[in-house]
């Protein structure tokens, strides 16, 4: 079957369209993304603004009209933290269903956490042993662990790449005050439930996904997307402190001239480092490998597992 996945994520709207059934990994068929930036499009309560809701609105109505035309057969259509946090995150689902005829559901924290989980653990399969799964989104940090296809643990932080950039680098270039606040800010919301993780001990595996551990994991020295996603990469924690300082000094433009960042998340590279710093350091870390498979995968083999059963 023909499946759109139409994720609304804290950064990006990002319709996948892919090919999937039963017992096959979901085959890539098409893709149509725009930087909605809805982490950013919050006021000063906390409502996402008419601007966003028009951005998301209007992302919506297109992807329906991309996904009828390459004939997808279901739609699966999904938002995370932007959303989830926002104070008037009713009043923009029922706005934008009421424009589109698309019925976006709300992600809690942990079932993100759980279905990147399932990605990861249908990616690396069986032998991988116990996993530890680390996530860093625009608005929200998920973390999970186990050794099952379900995880142990799984929760979710409000320390989200584009929602530390807007609360502690708005006026650009950091200062060195603003990194020392924000390091201790992510390391405490980290070391808070640090625990839950690290009670089972090491794990065999330890896993980043997602665009804003791809990116740093490129800077770093990883291999760029154009050599597949079957050729083995990591985010080695020793390389990233020797390039944290370089990447502290540097400009919106300089960071997005670095392989691997978008101009769209430039500035978001070096709140998205530190978080992975932390990461690497509060669990005791070398280094991490980089799934390519994320929540998208996730919801969709979800998906395939709940027809297989029906099916049978």
């Amino acid at each position: 079957m023909r499946v759109g996945v139409l994720d609304i994520g804290s950064n990006t709207g990002h319709l996948l369209v892919v090919d999937a059934h039963g017992g096959a990994a979901p085959l890539p068929a098409s893709s149509y993304k725009q930087p909605l930036r809805l982490a950013e499009h919050l006021d000063d309560r906390g409502a996402v603004t008419p601007v966003g809701v028009d951005a998301l609105t209007a992302f919506v109505a297109e992807s329906v009209r991309i996904a009828e035309e390459r004939g997808c057969e279901d739609m699966l259509g999904f938002a995370t933290s932007a959303v989830r946090d926002a104070v008037n995150s009713d009043a923009v689902l029922a706005h934008v269903q009421d424009r589109t005829g698309v019925e976006l559901a709300v992600l809690s924290g942990s079932d993100e956490a759980r279905l990147t989980f399932l990605a990861v653990r249908r990616w690396f399969g069986w032998s991988a042993g116990r996993l530890a799964v680390f996530d860093i989104g625009g608005g929200s940090l998920e973390i999970a662990g186990g050794a099952d296809e379900a995880p142990d643990v799984a929760w979710s932080m409000p320390i989200g790449a584009a929602r530390l950039a807007r609360s502690f680098f708005a006026a650009g270039t950091p200062t060195e005050d603003d990194v020392r606040r924000l390091r201790h800010e992510v390391r405490v919301e980290i070391a808070r439930d640090a625990g839950k993780l690290l009670r089972a001990g090491a794990p065999d595996r330890a896993v980043a996904t997602s665009k804003t551990f791809r990116s740093i994991a490129r800077i770093c020295g990883a291999a760029p997307s154009a050599a597949g996603p079957l050729v083995a990469r990591s985010l080695e924690g020793a390389v990233l402190r020797a390039k944290l300082p370089a990447l502290l000094t540097m400009s919106v433009d300089q960071l997005a001239a670095l392989p691997g960042v978008s101009a769209s998340r430039a500035h978001q590279v070096v709140p998205g480092a530190l978080v992975a710093e932390a990461c690497l350091d509060i669990f005791d870390l070398p280094a991490l490998e980089i799934c390519p498979w994320a929540l998208r995968e996730g919801v969709i083999l979800e998906r395939l597992d709940q027809l297989s059963v029906l099916g049978a």
